[in-house]
């Protein structure tokens, strides 16, 4: 049985990035804490855990005071800071350099929007952590929309300007654009949406980028196991890429989870993941599928 482990799989840099400074904080002997899980792998956080990083939650943190908080990949909502401030909390700052430059595009947007009548719509789910952010920006008057099922938020007469959560399939936000676009010049206007629609390019290519190797590494192998955290948006995206090319294509959050059965009759097996799950946990599945198959 060969096992081959996808090249481009593992932390995104956003992601090895705060796991990095969270390591070097916990290393020098400071009591860190993360505001929400540092990434959405339950393995990793729990390594993290034993290293010492404390995870709390919002109602927690506005309880901390005099201490060390970092602020993960996601992102925060400009409250954060400002609890921050007033509870002497000193913030180790983690997040992700494209999450960062999104949030000022958005805060700028806004800011235009409010002088000319206009809306900033953010394609992305309500509720993730780093929608949650992008919402701050605007004091949380910006519109979630998350496809055709409640675009109907939008005034289609005013001016949009449109952004993506950075994990979001470009082919689904190109699709979110073109519906805005059709309401928008079907309602007869003065303006179309040439005026009106203002469509920004938000979406992480360190990201995208992943979509197109994976199609190709699933569809070269008899089996998939793409490994990711069960609460990853960014991988159930991609299990997703992966159950379009390949059917035999399996999800497991821990190399506990395999099952001898899912290789009987194979040739190859292709072992990918999310941008949330670490190296080492990829390669530590592919070694127990090497294992438990030298022995059928």
């Amino acid at each position: 049985m060969k096992v081959e482990i996808d090249s481009g799989s593992g932390f995104c840099f956003g992601v090895d990035n705060a796991v990095e400074i969270a390591e070097k904080a916990l290393d020098s002997g400071q009591k860190v804490f993360c505001l929400g899980s540092i990434v959405h792998n339950e393995i990793e956080v729990d390594r993290l855990k034993k290293k010492g990083l404390i995870t709390v939650d919002r109602n927690e943190y506005a309880a901390l005071k005099n201490c060390h908080v970092l602020i993960r990949a996601h992102g925060e909502p400009p409250s954060t800071y400002e609890i921050a401030r007033e509870n002497n909390i000193t913030i180790i700052e983690a997040t992700c350099p494209i999450v960062k430059k999104l949030q000022d595009r958005i805060r700028i947007a806004w800011k235009n929007a409010g002088k000319i009548g206009g809306q900033v719509v953010i394609f992305g789910k309500e509720g993730h952590a780093e929608v949650v952010g992008l919402m701050g920006q605007t004091d949380n008057h910006a519109i979630i929309i998350n496809g055709k099922e409640n675009i109907d938020e939008i005034d289609f007469t005013r001016p949009v300007y449109l952004f993506s959560q950075t994990t979001m399939k470009i082919k689904e936000y190109i699709e979110v654009a073109e519906m805005i676009r059709a309401r928008m010049d079907a309602n007869g206007r003065k303006y179309s949406s040439r005026d009106l629609l203002t469509v920004n390019n938000t979406i992480c290519g360190q990201v995208s980028n992943r979509e197109p190797g994976l199609r190709d590494f699933s569809r070269n192998h008899d089996v998939i196991i793409f490994v990711s955290g069960r609460e990853s948006s960014n991988g159930k995206m991609l299990y997703s890429v992966c159950r379009e090319e390949n059917p035999d294509s399996y999800m497991i959050a821990s190399p506990s989870e395999l099952k001898t059965e899912w290789f009987s009759g194979k040739i190859n097996v292709g072992v990918c993941g999310a941008t949330s799950t670490p190296k080492w946990l990829i390669e530590e599945v592919a070694k127990v599928i090497r294992r438990i198959t030298s022995q059928h």
